[in-house]
C-alpha cells in the first residue's frame, strides 16, 4: 500500500486499509465550507467509514459488500449524527472502492470515482469504475469556466451541480444515507482467473485518465515490479510538469489472491 496527501504538511483525506481476506479504499470528498457542517472533517469521516468497513468485512463474511455499506454508512452517521449537520448537501462523504475474497471468488463494490482493478490471467486487466460523476461534471464545465469563479453565478452553478448528488439520475457517494450502497458497482469474478487486484482512488487513477502516461496493464505492471509508491512518484512528476493542482494519492496492490481464496496460508495476507 502507499498513500500520499496532496501536499506536505496536509491532512490525507484518503484512506486504506486491509484485513487477510478483504481491502479497502475510501477517498474522502470535501467541498468548502464542510467545516461548518461537520466539527470532525473529511478526513475524520474517511477514516472512520474505511475502519468500520474493515471490521465488518472481517466479522460479517456472510452478508453482501452493498449491505456492509449501508451499515458502515449508518453507523459512521450515528457517530456524529448528534453533533454535526450530517444530512446537509456539503457535510463529509466519499467514494469506496472493496474487494474481498469468498468461496473461490473475488468479490468486488465500486461507489464514487475510485478504481479498482482485476488482473485476469488471460486478457486484459478487468477496470471497475463508477463514470457517473464524471459525465454528470462534465455537463457543467463549460458553464463553470464562462464565469468568474467565486462570482454568485459561480456558486450557482455548483450548487446545481451538487444537487445531483446522491439523487436519482445523478451521482453517487458514502454519506448521510445508507441506501446510496444500493446505487453501487458490484460484480464477482473466480479466484482462479485473477493474479492480483488494484485498488486506486483517483488521485492516483490520474495516471491512466488524466495523464496517459501508460494503460491499465501498465498500471499493473508497475504495480508488480515496483510497487504502488512508483505509481504515486510519477503522478507528483506529471502534475508538477502540467501545473495541475495534486491530490491525495491512494492505492493498495493485492497479490496471492488464490493463496487466500483457498485456505489459510504461512504467510501474513495478500497485500
Amino acid at each position: 500500500m502507499a498513500s500520499v496527501p496532496k501536499r506536505p504538511g496536509r491532512v490525507n483525506e484518503d484512506f486504506t486499509g486491509a484485513v487477510p481476506t478483504a481491502a479497502v479504499l475510501i477517498d474522502g470528498a470535501g467541498i468548502p465550507g464542510a467545516e461548518s457542517t461537520c466539527r470532525h472533517g473529511v478526513a475524520w469521516y474517511a477514516t472512520r467509514l474505511g475502519g468500520t468497513l474493515l471490521g465488518l468485512l472481517a466479522l460479517e463474511t456472510d452478508r453482501g459488500l452493498a449491505a456492509l455499506l449501508a451499515a458502515g454508512i449508518e453507523r459512521v452517521t450515528d457517530e456524529h449524527r448528534d453533533t454535526c449537520a450530517v444530512t446537509d448537501p456539503i457535510s463529509p462523504s466519499a467514494t469506496v472502492a472493496v474487494l474481498r475474497l469468498s468461496d473461490g471468488l473475488a468479490e468486488y463494490l465500486v461507489l464514487g470515482d475510485s478504481a479498482l482493478v482485476l488482473d485476469q490471467a488471460d486478457g486484459a486487466p478487468l477496470v471497475v469504475t463508477d463514470p457517473r460523476e464524471v459525465i454528470i461534471g462534465r455537463q457543467y464545465e463549460a458553464a463553470l469556466t464562462a464565469v468568474a469563479e467565486g462570482s454568485d453565478e459561480y456558486r450557482r452553478i455548483l450548487r446545481d451541480l451538487r444537487a445531483n448528488r446522491n439523487a436519482p439520475g445523478g451521482f453517487w457517494l458514502a454519506k448521510d444515507d445508507p441506501r446510496a450502497a444500493d446505487e453501487a458497482i458490484t460484480g464477482s469474478r473466480p479466484v482462479s482467473e485473477l493474479t492480483g487486484a488494484a485498488l486506486l482512488s483517483n488521485g492516483a487513477g490520474r495516471i491512466v485518465d488524466r495523464f496517459g502516461l501508460t494503460d491499465w496493464p501498465g498500471v499493473m505492471a508497475v504495480l508488480a515490479s515496483d510497487g504502488p509508491a512508483e505509481i504515486i512518484r510519477r503522478v507528483r512528476q506529471a502534475e508538477a510538469r502540467h501545473a495541475v493542482a495534486a491530490d491525495d494519492a491512494t492505492i493498495a496492490h493485492c497479490t496471492d489472491l488464490l493463496g487466500e481464496a483457498t485456505g489459510p496460508s504461512s504467510t501474513p495476507g495478500p497485500y
